[in-house]
């Protein structure tokens, strides 16, 4: 494999890794660098892609916030956290977590939770609770809302 791009290829390139799935900045920049890219050619390639609507942090972070909940059941905290990772600024990531409804969001969460209890083989009842409460907290979902639903199927 070769080791020099010229700024024509790595736009080649990079545009490939930006259609085959979404990109944040980041990612771009990273795979650049690893590719012995200076600083002004990334700018120079950057502004190319952007230009060209390859890279979109806005459309990344809708795409990642609805991706990351349905096909990874992720809460918004986890998917807040993750975006920020990402270098992500707040505006977007707002913009983002509108696109998982609120009804859809505890869908989700209700049904993880009861999947989740009724998976727990623990017959200690504080260490099953404890097992519930780390892996909804894990996943991102808001510690109100996993707190009241430990009540509820206690009770249950």
């Amino acid at each position: 494999m070769k080791e020099v791009f010229s700024i024509k290829e790595a736009v080649h390139k990079i545009e490939h890794y930006c259609a085959y799935q979404e990109r944040c900045h980041e990612e771009v920049v990273q795979k650049l660098r690893s590719m012995k890219m200076d600083s002004d050619e990334i700018d120079v390639i950057l502004v190319k892609l952007i230009g060209d609507n390859f890279l979109n942090e806005e459309r990344f972070a809708c795409s990642f916030a609805r991706g990351k909940h349905r096909m990874k059941q992720w809460g918004k905290i986890r998917i807040v956290n993750e975006l920020k990772f990402k270098k992500i600024n707040q505006r977007l990531i707002t913009t983002a977590l509108k696109q998982i409804t609120e009804e859809e969001y505890l869908v989700t969460f209700h049904t993880l939770a009861e999947r989740n209890w009724e998976s727990i083989r623990e017959t200690n009842a504080l260490k099953k609770r404890k097992k519930f409460c780390d892996y909804l907290l894990r996943k991102g979902f808001e510690s109100n809302l996993v707190y009241e639903k430990v009540k509820e199927l206690e009770t249950a």
